[in-house]
């Protein structure tokens, strides 16, 4: 079990650091909105190797047999990998490739109409947030493979 958490839990982080960063990156002059789309599209493409990763597990060292709470553990295991990955690169993003980027969200913000008072919680903060992020989707992902993939 191990073996596979970190196979595939290392193939995700390194996925999601390096895709996520090129999203980032590339997208500096797109708007928010599809910004936005990208990042959630590169969470859930990075989020697959749960699926491969219990698929894994069942296949090549359990005999064919996994059951719905085993998948679970190893699929929320694998994404919190992924998680890490992304918490890092948005890190890196927020600190070092766009350093202002809690001004500019801001002032779009302002522009779009809203009036109240908009905290900038900091860097460390906001990656903390999208590893919860990340794990809430891969709690989904975890529970759909670990349905697909059950067997007794």
């Amino acid at each position: 079990m191990k073996t596979s958490i970190f196979k595939f839990g290392s193939y995700g982080l390194i996925f999601a650091l390096a895709l996520f960063l090129a999203v980032l990156y590339l997208g500096l002059g797109m708007d928010y909105s599809t910004q936005e789309v990208l990042g959630y599209l590169t969470i859930l493409v990075s989020l697959s190797f749960v699926y491969f990763g219990i698929k894994h597990f069942r296949d090549r060292q359990n005999h064919g047999k996994v059951g719905f709470w085993k998948a679970m553990a190893i699929g929320l295991l694998i994404s919190a990998f992924t998680a890490v990955g992304i918490a890092i690169a948005d890190y890196i993003y927020t600190t070092a490739i766009n350093p202002d980027f809690f001004e500019e969200y801001a002032a779009l913000m302002r522009e779009e109409g809203y009036t109240g008072e908009i905290p900038d919680y900091g860097s460390g903060f906001m990656s903390f947030i999208m590893f919860v992020t990340v794990m809430m989707v891969g709690l989904v992902v975890s529970v759909l493979s670990a349905l697909i993939l059950k067997r007794a």
